[in-house]
């Protein structure tokens, strides 16, 4: 005899409820969305921080897909300059759709940098700028598949992750991670659509 079998039905139907949330909770917290094939989760959690994604699509050059990206915050902001002054963490998701020189997406973002900044303010952010383009390069290659972040940080500054690993000590001036923001969401935006899509504007 089962312990359960030991128990009043009326007992039963609690414990076998409870059982189905458990097994329930997970799948309704798990939901993503499919950009490209990769599956971006619809929330993310940053230093504690609930954050909910706020738009995501592909890059494109020319007619290859380059790369996904997906943008997190707090809350949801369907324009640049309110997405650059939302409080709190962030977090920009970046997966390739195809393999890359790690140097050359190392330099191309410096040059959406500098593109979408004046040239002094650009000039403050250099030792930084160098210190990114170099963690790129001693990563050769980035494969399709392979993943990177960049999370803000409140109090300690944009943290690079790739490939699931931190790489270095964070970059501590909230204008570095503004600067990154704007690659995407400048005024010479990387992709214009992918622009619209991180901010949840379908085309």
């Amino acid at each position: 005899m089962t312990p359960t079998s030991l128990l009043p039905r009326r007992a039963l139907f609690p414990l076998a409820l409870a059982t189905l949330l458990c097994l329930a909770g997970p799948a309704a917290q798990a939901a993503t969305l499919d950009v490209g094939g990769v599956k971006l989760q619809d929330s993310a959690s940053v230093a504690g921080s609930p954050l909910v994604l706020n738009g995501a699509g592909i890059r494109y050059k020319a007619v290859f897909k380059v790369y996904t990206a997906g943008l997190y915050l707090g809350q949801k902001a369907d324009t640049a300059e309110a997405v650059l002054a939302t409080p709190g963490a962030k977090r920009i998701s970046i997966t390739m759709l195809r393999s890359i020189d790690s140097a050359e997406l190392g330099k191309l973002f410096s040059r959406g940098m500098e593109d979408n900044m004046d040239r002094s303010s650009f000039s403050k952010l250099i030792p930084g700028v160098l210190r990114m383009s170099q963690v790129f390069s001693d990563h050769k290659e980035l494969k399709a598949g392979d993943n990177f972040l960049v999370d803000w940080v409140p109090g300690t500054g944009a943290v690079l992750t790739i490939k699931g690993k931190i790489e270095g000590e964070p970059f501590k001036e909230p204008e570095f991670f503004d600067a990154l923001l704007r690659i995407w969401l400048g005024p010479k935006p990387a992709d214009h659509v992918l622009k619209d899509a991180l901010l949840g504007k379908a085309r």
